[in-house]
This record gives C-alpha cells, structure tokens and sequence, in this order.
C-alpha cells in the first residue's frame, strides 16, 4: 500500500525537513546498487543545530537520545530524496553508524543511539532492526552533541 510510511510518520507526528544540503565536499547520499548509504546527519531542526555540547558534560542522555531522534528523521529525509519521494521502497534499514560528542569518561553511547534506533523500529518495524556501532568522539561539527549516518537498502 503506497504511502504507508508517510502514514505512520504522520501518525508518530513527525514531519520531514527539506534534506540538508552538504556542508564540505561530499554529497548527501550516494546509490550504489539498491543500496543508498547516507552521509552522516547532524541534529538540524530549522537551519539550527538542536542539541550542542558534550554528553558526559552537560548534556543529559535524554537530550542525546533527542538529539539521534532527529539525526535519524534527518536521514529519513536524505533516503526520501534518494527513494524519488517514495520511502515506502525501504525495504529494510541496514546500518546506522552513531557519533556521540563525549567527554572521555562517558561511556553510555549505545543509549544515545538507541534515540535513532528506536526510531528506525517504530516507523519501519521488523524492516528497521538493523546493524549499528555507537562510538564516542571528541567533538563534532558545529558542536553538535551526536551525528548518525545509514545505509537503507531499496527495492
């Protein structure tokens, strides 16, 4: 049935943002066979980066968990572009690589992750259990408190 992810986004009250347009010198997403694997996303909502600084010094895990939750919608953006606007061609999330910005101690990066994670599963169900690392860093662009990147695979 066409349009049913665009139904249960609607239903988990998420409304995809235009995808972001690069900010060095790389694309967005690249198709390699039915696969798009997707440039790792930072937490923009509007132009503006939500959620900045540290896990471990500052920000809560909560506010990390946000914040992957809207790297992941601004995946879902990137794979919509790729998919001709269709993301019911997802056939099934492959992987999701997760970056948290982290003071050297914080240890709870699959937490954080599991912000994208979860909601891979709750919009794709069966079809967005997937493959992940969780790693921490010492900073990310524009400070930005977490990164996600993905591979989908479509039909």
């Amino acid at each position: 049935m066409a349009g049913t992810i665009a139904a249960k986004l609607a239903e988990l009250g998420i409304t995809l943002p235009q995808p972001a347009a690069p900010v060095a010198n790389y694309i967005g997403y690249n198709i390699v066979g039915n696969q798009v694997i997707v440039s790792g996303q930072i937490p923009f909502v509007e132009g503006k980066i939500a959620v900045t600084g540290k896990l471990g010094a500052g920000v809560s895990i909560e506010d990390g968990q946000r914040a992957a939750r809207i790297c992941f919608v601004n995946l879902l953006a990137q794979v919509k572009a790729a998919a001709g606007g269709d993301l019911d061609r997802v056939k099934r999330v492959v992987r999701l690589g997760g970056f948290v910005a982290c003071t050297p101690d914080f240890t709870q990066q699959p937490q954080v992750i599991n912000g994208a994670s979860d909601l891979a599963v709750a919009v794709f169900g069966e079809k967005g259990k997937h493959a992940r690392a969780a790693v921490g860093c010492p900073s990310l662009p524009g400070d930005a408190a977490v990164e996600v990147e993905g591979m989908f695979e479509l039909a």
